[in-house]
């Protein structure tokens, strides 16, 4: 689950990761309350949204005086941004962080995530911060250290010395260095995340290090246990069918192709949607129902399948392990009565009673084209959007 700044900051302070002071509003009033509170006279004012490349995108901006501060906040509160990152659709800034200036005096790169390929965790480090770290990695590697951390989650004392003379700091900094540098490892183990970053972590003129901007994105399954996290949730940054999805509990990604996949299993899932790509199909979806789906949830399914015009055929690929193909078939024809689905609608199961469960289909009278095999079934719904785009 992904994060916005200001709330990702509220984990960093409570480990005691210095954050200039700030405050957040969704409105020009929230905007006067911050101002009184905080005593500003210039600020840097932020758009809230799920996406990098805010600056970029002109959501970043600061502001000198009090009258300048609410024009720019009047503008950027509301405020679509599109980049790469949101998809043509774009998000919307609902709020703004409002922070105190910082006079920086030097950049710098940190971070916790989680290596797949070395299956650990590691801290990231580079002493040019303020940019995309991949583009460092790529034209400069020797500028970034990566540092692997143990389930522990401590920096070994050699750990903070390699990190103190990679970045370069000197006295006091080198020792509040390593101290956010362990904090960082701590709050990432202790929040569940999969990536927790500060860029820039800025020095200012004193030598004293800052927080600039911070980023927290935490593992899903985990937050049965986060409820704080949970609750930082913000439906407004998510595409509406995902919202829905989520409500049913129904693991749903929208993608751009115009093949709508009901599947149960992750695994299953990505299998349906490779062999619909192979035979020159693409998938309009990601929409795994789960092991046990009940006859509500197959009909949410379709529903959210069929609210995305780009659908225009629909494949329904179930192994009945858990679930029973006699239950999913009932679910499937009692969803397909109640929405009247338009589109061409092919259905391949297996596992447990899948032969009265291909009998329901059959017996139905309904549009529905029942196949054996995967393959077959990725053939035929491609087949059927022939001379249809």
């Amino acid at each position: 689950m992904n994060t916005h700044e200001y709330q990702a900051k509220e984990i960093l302070i409570s480990y005691k990761i210095p954050i200039p002071r700030f405050g957040i509003a969704s409105s020009i009033e929230g905007v006067e309350a911050v101002l009184r509170d905080l005593s500003l006279e210039e600020a840097v004012i932020k758009i809230q949204v799920h996406a990098g490349g805010r600056g970029k995108a002109g959501g970043v901006k600061i502001a000198h005086g009090r009258q300048e501060i609410l024009k720019t906040t009047r503008k950027l509160i509301g405020m679509k941004m599109v980049n790469n990152q949101t998809g043509s659709q774009g998000v919307i800034a609902h709020q703004v962080l409002i922070s105190e200036v910082v006079a920086i005096k030097k950049e710098y790169y940190l971070s916790v995530v989680i290596d797949r390929e070395k299956k650990q965790v590691v801290l990231i480090a580079s002493a040019e911060g303020g940019v995309e770290i991949e583009e460092i990695a790529l034209k400069n590697p020797e500028k970034v250290l990566t540092i692997p951390i143990g389930l522990s989650g401590v920096l070994r004392p050699f750990q903070k010395i390699q990190l103190i003379k990679f970045m370069q700091w000197k006295a006091e900094m080198a020792k509040q260095g390593a101290q956010i540098a362990q904090s960082l490892v701590q709050a990432f183990m202790d929040t569940d995340a999969s990536l927790l970053e500060i860029n820039p972590l800025v020095a200012d003129q004193n030598h004293q290090l800052w927080a600039l901007d911070a980023k927290l994105v935490v593992d899903d399954n985990a937050l049965f246990r986060q409820q704080k996290i949970a609750d930082f949730y913000d439906p407004s940054q998510a595409i509406p069918n995902e919202v829905k999805a989520k409500e049913h509990d129904l693991a749903y990604i929208a993608l751009e192709g115009n093949i709508g996949c009901m599947v149960n299993g992750a695994g299953l899932a990505m299998a349906t949607m490779d062999i619909i790509q192979y035979y020159g199909g693409k998938p309009a979806n990601f929409l795994d129902v789960g092991g046990g789906a009940s006859k509500e949830k197959v009909a949410e399914g379709f529903k959210i399948i069929l609210s995305d015009p780009n659908v225009k055929a629909i494949l329904v690929n179930i192994f009945g392990g858990i679930m029973n193909c006699a239950t999913l078939a009932e679910g499937i024809i009692a969803a397909v009565k109640e929405i009247k689905i338009h589109v061409p609608l092919v259905v391949r199961m297996e596992g447990t009673n899948v032969e009265e469960g291909r009998r329901l289909l059959e017996h139905a009278h309904l549009a529905i084209i029942t196949v054996d095999g995967l393959a077959n079934a990725a053939k035929k719904v491609v087949e059927t959007l022939k001379g249809k785009e």
